[in-house]
């Protein structure tokens, strides 16, 4: 089933007129052209990548990558229909090594008798390594013209080789101005207003959730009811099911989502950060596992500046183990409150991080001698512990001495910042580096 539509044309008998079940709205509401489908500007507007191909009249294989209900199938089979090409639709999910074999032997006997193929692979991510592979040698020699489409991140899912041989297309899901166009085609197609008042038709749009398709769903099921007047938003609510929002626990979405409550905590906007949160939980997110990425957030992004911080998270997480869903979910969003309006710094994780790229630089260089023990004879003969100054012996409990291996310059990693206790915690390193420089 395509994504997005068009009425049909005037002329010609309808299914309907010979008696034949009715044709689904989605499918009466097929775009003719490409000029005709909603939305995507970004790649179908005249200076858009698909807009200049047809312009040049060169299309390259193309992979578009967006959430259901956007246009991908439509935009494929209008792709063929303007270059002249011949439409063949597979699903990865229902499709194997035998499938792909017949497809390709069937496009270059088209080729051979002067017809160029467009393969159209819905769910292409689906496919493994090898079964990629197999379209490289038939996309190279011209056999087939390969427009994949995927919900998933083709950085992630989709072979090196294949994506460098094709362009990457991001569509968008529609927007509620978007999704208003399409109803207003539908309610011409149906030939009747939706029964709904200006808020229930705006919570109708919202709970499509962008997809165009399922908005045609809902809309032929709320043409469908017997009513009087115009239904307001409760009464839509009580005869419809609310849609349930996209989210994928181990795609796109979910590293989508956690990296945008992590960024909102990160750039102190509470407000921001428990909406994040609120959608992974509705979406059906462990809570455990966002108790431990909002502990990680304390520990990278505050450390220092914050030493409640760490124990806030840390006690959030403990208090859902006790608590379980829902009331220990409340616990994570304070624990969320906390960390976006405490003090920000990543000095200690950048610090860490040089510690060990300094590491790996110095390899297995020892300790100086003056800081290791002589349990034995033999080791005070090399030398070891000779020189050492006991720091309480000394003047303000400091000596001030190397405890970096010999000849290794000392450098500069950790480095805190004027926020929160790490103000404090500055004073101290600008105190003993003075006091270092003074006893040398």
């Amino acid at each position: 089933m395509a994504d997005l539509f068009e009425t049909p044309p005037e002329n010609g008998p309808s299914q309907e007129a010979h008696g034949a079940a009715p044709r689904p709205l989605a499918d009466r509401l097929r775009p003719r052209s490409l000029s005709e489908v909603i939305g995507q500007p970004q790649v179908l507007g005249a200076d858009a990548p698909l807009g200049v191909m047809l312009g040049a009249g060169s299309l390259s294989s193309l992979i578009f990558w967006g959430p259901p209900g956007v246009g991908k199938t439509t935009i494929a089979r209008l792709l063929a229909d303007e270059t002249d090409l011949h439409f063949v639709q597979i699903s990865a999910i229902f499709s194997g090594v035998p499938e792909l074999r017949k497809v390709f032997d069937a496009a270059k006997h088209r080729r051979a008798n002067g017809q160029g193929t467009l393969l159209f692979v819905d769910e292409i991510h689906r496919f493994n390594k090898a079964q990629q592979d197999g379209f490289l040698p038939h996309m190279e020699d011209g056999t087939i013209l390969l427009v994949g489409a995927t919900t998933e991140n083709p950085s992630f899912e989709l072979n090196a080789a294949l994506l460098s041989r094709s362009q990457v297309l991001v569509l968008e899901r529609l927007k509620l101005a978007d999704l208003e166009v399409l109803t207003q085609r539908a309610e011409g197609a149906l030939k009747r207003t939706l029964p709904l008042d200006g808020p229930a038709r705006e919570a109708l749009l919202e709970m499509a959730d962008g997809d165009g398709r399922a908005l045609l769903n809902l809309i032929e099921q709320v043409a469908a009811w017997s009513v009087t007047g115009k239904l307001n938003t409760e009464g839509l609510a009580k005869r419809l099911m609310k849609r349930a929002a996209k989210y994928d626990k181990s795609g796109d979405e979910h590293y989508n989502l956690i990296s945008a409550l992590h960024k909102s905590v990160r750039g102190s906007d509470p407000e921001a950060a428990l909406y994040w949160l609120a959608r992974m939980l509705t979406g059906g997110e462990d809570p455990r596992y966002l108790a431990r990425r909002i502990t990680r957030m304390a520990i990278e992004d505050i450390g220092l500046a914050d030493t409640h911080a760490h124990r806030v998270c840390l006690d959030a997480w403990e208090t859902y183990e006790r608590l379980g869903s829902p009331e220990g979910e409340l616990a994570l969003g304070q624990a969320v409150i906390y960390l976006a309006l405490a003090p920000k710094s990543n000095a200690g994780y950048a610090g860490f991080k040089a510690a060990l790229r300094e590491a790996k630089k110095t390899g297995s260089e020892p300790p100086p001698k003056h800081i290791l023990n002589a349990p034995t004879g033999l080791m005070k003969e090399q030398g070891y512990g000779v020189g050492y100054a006991y720091d309480h012996d000394a003047e303000d409990g400091f000596s001030g001495q190397n405890y970096f291996p010999d000849g290794m310059k000392r450098p500069v990693l950790y480095q805190p910042v004027e926020r929160g206790f790490e103000r404090d915690l500055k004073k101290r390193m600008d105190y003993f580096s003075k006091l270092r420089a003074r006893r040398k």
